[in-house]
């Protein structure tokens, strides 16, 4: 059970962008299922690490440096991508997500180089997504016509408030016009942009809240990531909030609250959650996010990055070291992961409930059982029912809107 308590306390209140799970702890190692990860796609992740400045908000792998050869790092990924694809020589890629840190601060020629290494490198779906993120701040029209000349075809902005007090406060470097303007200019360049905004911030109540989700949907935004903020260890938030700073801050109650206005307010619009904390239009889905979330494969490349690969009939948990420096270095010697662990039956079934349950289309009990090798306990799965948390339809089970508000709870009960 040491996986599944690892894998909730992740889940629990992440802003979902989803980097990757934490790693499993070594068991079984059953091959099961050689083609299981079919069911949710292939997909490449790579980690651009360095940001301009660290957000006191983040706890992702980022980092602040005056000077980034990307000579060094264009081979790292180069390699690693060459190395990757030896082991999968026979997958389809379907997507490509270029996240960070701060991926906007890539020079075009670079992102370029590692999309040519991918496609040399496996046969690609019909219609590959490649999707960038990018900071208000770091955005110029004659970069993103280079990322659109690259093959990116999606961006995904970090807007994070539409408010300057708040973007202060968060520790944002743009201003809300900075922040229009440079959706003016990708909404130029791309038919595909989303972007994230953190609601339950310092004294923001209700009405607050439905301006600014209005204001973003006015914006001809086709898909939204909408997080609540949370005090993650390690960052200087948490810092702050045990020194008692960080006040106004609202309570349990008027969050809920605020979640229930989002889904509300996303519906009404069109957009309605297709997962806990991501919203879009019809057709408009984060397809690389969906891979993670239907637990199909992915390889991870650069600090930090995890992954997930079915390698003759296993699935293996890749991890790299999050230290640029050190994955610069093991990458020079030919490997750029420090972890690579053989996911048991438990490991499998449990991480591809946790992570489908957060979808609104569900998660296939068949598709479960064939990885557990037993069903759901029946009478767990009718109390929750009955409690009105998950509705099943024939082998779909789906966490009701009720359900949503207390995932975790759902999720220790079916496990």
């Amino acid at each position: 059970m040491a996986t599944t308590s690892l894998l909730a306390r992740w889940i629990a209140g992440k802003r979902t962008r989803f980097r990757t799970a934490p790693r499993p702890p070594r068991n079984s190692s059953t091959p099961i299922l050689a083609e299981d990860w079919q069911s949710g796609g292939f997909g490449l992740y790579v980690h651009w690490p360095f940001c301009a400045a660290k957000c006191p908000y983040c706890d992702f792998n980022s980092h602040v440096s005056r000077q980034i050869d990307e000579t060094v790092w264009r081979d790292a990924y180069l390699s690693e991508i060459e190395r990757v694809s030896a082991e999968t020589p026979d997958k389809v890629l379907n997507t490509i997500f270029f996240g960070g840190g701060t991926p906007s601060l890539m020079s075009p020629d670079l992102v370029a180089q590692v999309i040519d290494a991918a496609r040399r490198a496996w046969r690609w779906s019909n219609d590959v997504e490649i999707t960038l993120e990018a900071n208000p701040g770091s955005v110029e029209a004659g970069r993103f016509a280079g990322y659109r000349m690259a093959g990116v075809n999606r961006i995904s902005m970090g807007v994070q408030a539409l408010n300057d007090a708040d973007l202060r406060r968060l520790g944002r470097i743009h201003t809300v016009s900075d922040a229009r303007a440079a959706f003016d200019i990708a909404r130029g360049e791309f038919d595909r942009v989303s972007f994230d905004l953190i609601y339950a911030r310092q004294d923001q109540d209700l009405d607050h809240w439905r301006r600014e989700l209005r204001a973003a949907l006015d914006m001809a935004v086709d898909h939204l990531s909408l997080y609540q903020l949370t005090i993650e260890d390690g960052t200087a938030f948490a810092d702050r909030f045990k020194a008692g700073g960080l006040r106004g801050l609202p309570e349990d109650g008027l969050a809920a609250d605020m979640y229930d206005l989002t889904q509300d307010v996303c519906g009404a619009a069109g957009m309605p959650a297709y997962e806990v904390s991501n919203h879009a239009a019809a057709g408009a889905e984060s397809r690389h996010n969906l891979i993670y979330w239907r637990y199909g494969d992915y390889a991870g490349i650069g600090p930090g990055a995890h992954g997930r690969l079915t390698l003759n009939g296993q699935k293996f948990a890749t991890e790299a070291p999050r230290a640029p420096g050190l994955w610069l270095k093991k990458t020079r010697s030919g490997n750029g992961e420090t972890e690579r662990t053989a996911l048991g039956q438990q490991d499998q079934a449990y991480e591809y409930l946790m992570m489908c349950i957060r979808l609104s289309e569900g998660l296939d009990m068949r598709r479960f059982e064939r990885l557990l090798g037993q069903p759901l306990d029946p009478d767990r799965l009718d109390h929750l029912v009955q409690l009105g948390l998950v509705t099943v339809d024939g082998s779909i089970l789906t966490a009701t809107p009720s359900g949503r508000t207390l995932l975790n709870s759902v999720i220790a009960e079916l496990i």
